[in-house]
């Protein structure tokens, strides 16, 4: 019955923290798109010492903690330039994201026939627009499945830009636990949001994929 009360009487403020939540995942998933595409074209290049940028941005992404991560680039940045908690937040988890990303886009973009890519060049386009126009289409439809698991990933994940004050819906969580001391019915609150947030996304998902597979 508490935990009721709890859920009932919090509304509004998880409901605020739900907005910054969605801005925060919407945001940094973009920016992560970008970065992820950028470096997935750099993998795949026949200059080496790009292929070795991208490995290294994606080794230490693998290879660190994203929470480390998020402390790196707000401290870092904050100490460079004036920037709002959310830009830090986003930069953070946009920088993580985008080496899973780059990594699904490299695998889809990998996994067109070659035939395609000649297909192009002998109706007289250029590399960069046989990728644009043939190839970027054809792997962007293979690599939504992956991207949506990252994209549940990355709403998941912006719960930790918590640590660096932000309050979305986890911050919230835990601001109004400590303020009652009472942590676990706003704990079990939060995870019924989440829970909802990733339905939906799945939901989403699978009906694109469907779509896709009719278009075929």
């Amino acid at each position: 019955m508490h935990f009721f009360d709890v859920f009932i009487n919090s509304f509004d403020v998880f409901l605020n923290g739900l907005w910054i939540t969605f801005q925060l995942s919407v945001a940094s998933l973009i920016i992560a798109c970008i970065i992820g595409l950028f470096f997935a074209l750099l993998k795949i290049s026949n200059i080496k010492v790009l292929v070795w940028i991208a490995d290294a941005y994606i080794w230490i992404v693998r290879g660190t903690p994203l929470i480390v991560q998020i402390f790196i680039l707000f401290y870092g940045l904050t100490d460079i330039m004036l920037i709002p908690m959310f830009w830090a937040g986003v930069a953070g988890l946009a920088f993580h994201s985008g080496a899973y990303i780059a990594e699904i886009i490299r695998g889809a973009i990998q996994s067109i026939d070659k035939g395609q890519r000649e297909a192009g060049r002998s109706l007289g386009m250029s590399n960069g627009l046989t990728m644009r126009r043939i190839i970027l289409p054809q792997a962007f439809r293979r690599a939504i499945p992956p991207l949506g698991n990252q994209f549940i990933i990355g709403i998941k994940d912006s719960s930790l830009v918590s640590f660096i004050g932000m309050q979305e819906l986890f911050g919230v969580a835990s601001t109004m636990g400590s303020n009652s001391f009472d942590y676990l019915p706003y704990f079990i609150t939060v995870a019924i949001y989440y829970l909802f947030i990733v339905l939906v996304l799945t939901v989403l998902v699978n009906k694109l994929e469907k779509k896709l597979a009719e278009s075929d």
